[in-house]
């Protein structure tokens, strides 16, 4: 339920926990509610420290949290990122009587655990790539060689979206194969989740929920490759858009409808789910089909979906900890939103950090441009790279054109030593169904 009416004008302090580009992006639009009082981000960067107070604190240790939180009259906590989802942070905040966006552990594993959320799919009878799930390396590559290529591979456990291993070619498949069962992504590959390779555009959508209503966010489409082209190793992104133009009508139904069924199959084995659901989706010839789901916001998904959200983030937060979502308004806007990751040279490989970064204040000076920072920390007065995926450069526009001209106008403002990004964000939206996926 709903705040009491002598609460409503109340302010409330928030702790949130990640250090990336989502988490920039959602603090952003929670320090900008009426009601926001203190906002802590644990441990947060360069550009949280611009919108609220980054703090020491071991984001996915339960009594930590709940201990900060208490001692700080926290009154929302909201979980960025996936570790501390499937530590069960949200179980012991919600256990401690303080309201929480986040599903809890069991809820979580829908991202935790692939093999998971394969076979929960296939109870609610949730359209899907056929999959096999195995916890020895042999038998994982005899069946690799009786299917034969193409295949995708799939480390079973969290891997920070570098997990998985689309392999066109047999060898690629069987080397991929190894690779989880050698210890490359730790206890994440300890199982493995083979699939077919699904044809088709991506798409993401994601979803708010108060565990009976779900209220869907605008689409997005996420560039998963490191490399122009759609080449490379997987990351955790390289860009997104937002809207999808290819997208049809009836294809956003049918994923509304399937992430309205992943929250019955949950709550019918017992399961409560609060907070953030969100569906990877390939828009196969055959409709819709889920690739994964995630049990949080996107990154880099939401640096191109909240900007284009028109509502009080605060108070749509607080009403899937609580309840009553469907008495939250909840629109979108009509501009495009495109946003290119800038990433240290070697990501997702190995990388050099402490690079300093010059040029942001001015990229943020063109039209439409906001800058979210994700490996970033500050240095005295100087702010350097600190991770992998460093910046989010978003832009907003009238069409999708004009935010993609000034997102690369941004980047192109924006220095630090090794700095790389993708050139072709957002054309696969631009060239249509057209191209060849």
């Amino acid at each position: 339920m709903l705040e009491a009416k002598d609460d409503i004008d109340r302010s409330i302090d928030i702790l949130l926990l990640g250090a990336g580009g989502r988490e920039h992006a959602i603090a952003s639009r929670l320090s900008a509610s009426a009601r926001a009082g203190a906002l802590y981000i644990a441990p947060g960067n360069a550009g949280t420290a611009q919108v609220g107070e980054n703090v020491e604190l071991d984001e996915s240790d339960p009594a930590a949290v709940c201990s900060f939180a208490r001692e700080h009259g926290v009154g929302l906590v909201v979980i960025g990122p996936e570790a501390p989802l499937v530590a069960g942070v949200a179980d012991a905040v919600r256990a401690a009587g303080i309201p929480c966006f986040g599903p809890g552990r069991d809820a979580a594993r829908l991202e935790g655990s692939k093999s998971f959320s394969k076979r929960l799919m296939e109870r609610a009878s949730i359209p899907t790539a056929r999959y096999a799930v195995f916890s020895e390396v042999n038998d994982a590559l005899a069946y690799v060689r009786e299917q034969g290529a193409p295949l995708v591979i799939k480390a079973d456990g969290l891997a920070a979206g570098k997990g998985v291993t689309v392999a066109h070619e047999l060898d690629q498949a069987l080397d991929a194969v190894r690779a989880c069962f050698s210890g490359s992504f730790g206890d994440a590959g300890s199982q493995v989740v083979i699939e077919e390779m699904l044809s088709g555009p991506e798409c993401s959508l994601l979803a708010f929920t108060d565990g009976r209503v779900v209220r869907a966010m605008a689409p997005s489409q996420d560039h998963k490759r490191a490399w122009d082209g759609d080449r490379g190793p997987n990351t955790g992104g390289m860009g997104a858009v937002s809207p999808v133009p290819v997208v049809s009508d009836a294809e956003r139904r049918e994923m509304e409808r399937i992430l309205d069924a992943v929250m019955v199959a949950l709550a019918e084995d017992g399961i409560e789910y609060r907070g953030c659901i969100y569906g990877g989706f390939m828009l196969t010839p055959s409709g819709p089909k889920v690739i994964e789901f995630n049990a949080r916001f996107g990154d880099p998904e939401t640096q191109v979906v909240l900007p284009r959200m028109e509502g009080d983030l605060l108070e749509i937060m607080l009403a899937c900890a609580r309840g009553g979502l469907d008495e939250v308004e909840i629109g979108w806007r009509e501009d495009c939103a495109l946003t290119v990751v800038l990433a240290s040279a070697g990501y997702p490989g190995s990388y050099k950090t402490g690079k300093p970064i010059s040029g942001i204040a001015a990229a943020e000076e063109i039209d439409g441009v906001t800058v979210f920072h994700a490996g970033t920390t500050r240095l005295g007065d100087r702010v350097v790279s600190s991770g992998g995926r460093v910046l989010a450069v978003t832009a907003l526009g009238s069409t999708l054109s004009i935010a993609r001209e000034r997102a690369y106008a941004a980047c192109e403002m924006i220095d630090f030593e090794g700095k790389v990004y993708r050139s072709d964000i957002g054309e696969r939206a631009l060239q249509g169904r057209s191209r060849r996926v």
